[in-house]
């Protein structure tokens, strides 16, 4: 199988400062998206934003809906490989989530914790062909070590791009490599004929837009 859409590769990653611990646990997404050009080039675009108090894991979630919703917004369709190194999402969009669906959104011994969040990253993607890819943490990969950047910062900043901006990520990563820091190649684009998307979930009911907005 191969792309049936427009290519684009997401690089996505989430913060949250002090998670697990007692207090406000301030968080931030990151995404770097990249497109390709008729001529070849890449043109890429970063998207971030922030809760005052959350999890990684809704921080990770989050990270689908508001990239697939700002890539959406003019009602594209495309072929996405969404990277991240977050387990919880590849593995539950490759595998979990097609289970709870089947089950009336139950897991086999309860509830599905931010269940609210899946159905609308379910909503978020059921346009477009997707493709799950995990890549390690915090071990120099440049497109994912640049969304952690963009999660972090919006994390301590709390603030938002309000959809996709042009990328920063080529003066980042000039600076990355002046302080010896940039030994990784980039990740290429990826490739047509390459593409291995998931298989399509079932239709999800119509979720109420108070969800979709939040």
């Amino acid at each position: 199988m191969s792309a049936k859409h427009p290519l684009v590769a997401v690089y996505a990653d989430e913060s949250c400062l002090g998670n697990g611990r007692s207090g406000d646990t301030p968080g931030g997404l990151g995404a770097l998206i990249e497109f390709r050009r008729n001529d070849g080039s890449v043109t890429r675009f970063d998207l971030w934003a922030s809760e005052p108090d959350t999890t990684n894991n809704r921080m990770a979630l989050r990270s689908v809906i508001d990239t697939f919703q700002a890539m959406s917004r003019k009602g594209n369709r495309l072929s996405v490989l969404f990277t991240t190194d977050s387990r919880y999402i590849v593995d539950g969009m490759s595998s979990w989530v097609r289970g709870w669906m089947a089950r009336g959104w139950r897991r086999k011994d309860g509830a599905v914790e931010n269940v609210e969040l899946w159905q609308q990253a379910v909503a978020a993607i059921a346009p477009h062909q997707t493709q799950w890819a995990w890549v390690k943490g915090h071990a120099g990969h440049p497109q994912n070590e640049y969304a952690n950047h963009l999660a972090i910062r919006a994390a301590t900043n709390q603030d938002h791009s309000d959809g996709l901006v042009v990328s920063q990520f080529e003066s980042w990563w000039a600076d990355q490599q002046a302080r010896g820091k940039g030994a990784t190649p980039l990740s290429p684009f990826p490739r047509a004929e390459q593409f291995v998307p998931a298989s399509a979930l079932p239709p999800l009911p119509p979720l109420p837009v108070s969800r979709l907005e939040q």
